[in-house]
Parts: C-alpha cells; structure tokens; sequence
C-alpha cells in the first residue's frame, strides 16, 4: 500500500488518506488555504514526507495530523488511518467544537419553500399584511 518514495505530492498524500473524496478536490482545499504545512500556505504540488505536520481545515472543524507513512494509492480506511496520526490537542479541539455545535439551535426549516410560503415571504419583504385567501375571493 505504500510506496517506496520518500516525497510525495500534498493533494495525492490527502487523497489516499481519505480526507477528500477525489483528488481535485484535496487540490482546490490546497489552493484555497485550507491545508497548511507547518503553519505556512503550500501549493498542491508541494511534496510533503514523514515527520510533517499538515493543519487541515474541514468545514468548521480543524485537523492537525503528522504523516507517518506515504501512500499514492486510495486503500481502505482502516489502512488510510495508519497513515498519519492526529494530536491529542486536535482532537480535544474537535471534541469541544463538536459539543458547542450541538448546542446551536437547529433551524426547523426543512427543504425549499413551498410556493403559499413564498407569497408570505414576498408579502413581508413588501411590507404587507399576510392576508388568508380563500377560493371564491379576497376576504379580510
């Protein structure tokens, strides 16, 4: 599963690790600044080794990883799990976020609104009274 290379590409190395699901996609992260070697903004053909220690941001939480092994081909989890190894101060980071997210008040808006919900929206955006209409006409 592992190649014998000592350098490896950033985007590749996040790939098989499975942190992104395509290649392009670890490579857009890279470029974005969402991936940081040892605290500075690389480029996705940046080469990283064993021993470095990429900062990965995901959506609001933070992953901070040392590489442990390289490995250009996409495997299995369990093995892709053994390709690097998070700092316990990550994951603790994680687990506080994780908790204060679960704290939010989730919205109970589910889905797109349905058109009757659209007039009322249109309706208060345009400063008028919600009105309830009935079938045979206007009454209010």
């Amino acid at each position: 599963m592992t190649e014998p290379a000592e350098k490896l590409r950033v985007d590749k190395w996040l790939w098989a690790a499975r942190f992104f699901k395509t290649r392009s996609i670890a490579a857009d992260a890279v470029e974005s600044g969402k991936v940081t070697l040892d605290g500075a903004r690389i480029k996705q053909a940046k080469t990283v080794g064993v021993g470095d220690v990429l900062v990965i941001r995901l959506g609001p939480y933070q992953h901070e990883v040392e590489i442990l092994e390289l490995s250009g081909k996409r495997g299995p989890a369990p093995v892709a799990q053994k390709l690097y190894r998070e700092t316990d101060e990550s994951k603790r980071k994680r687990a506080i976020q994780a908790e204060q997210n679960k704290l939010l008040p989730q919205s109970e808006l589910k889905g797109r609104p349905t058109k009757r919900d659209r007039r009322e929206i249109a309706r208060l955006v345009e400063g008028e009274r919600p009105s309830r209409k009935s079938a045979w006409g206007d009454f209010e």
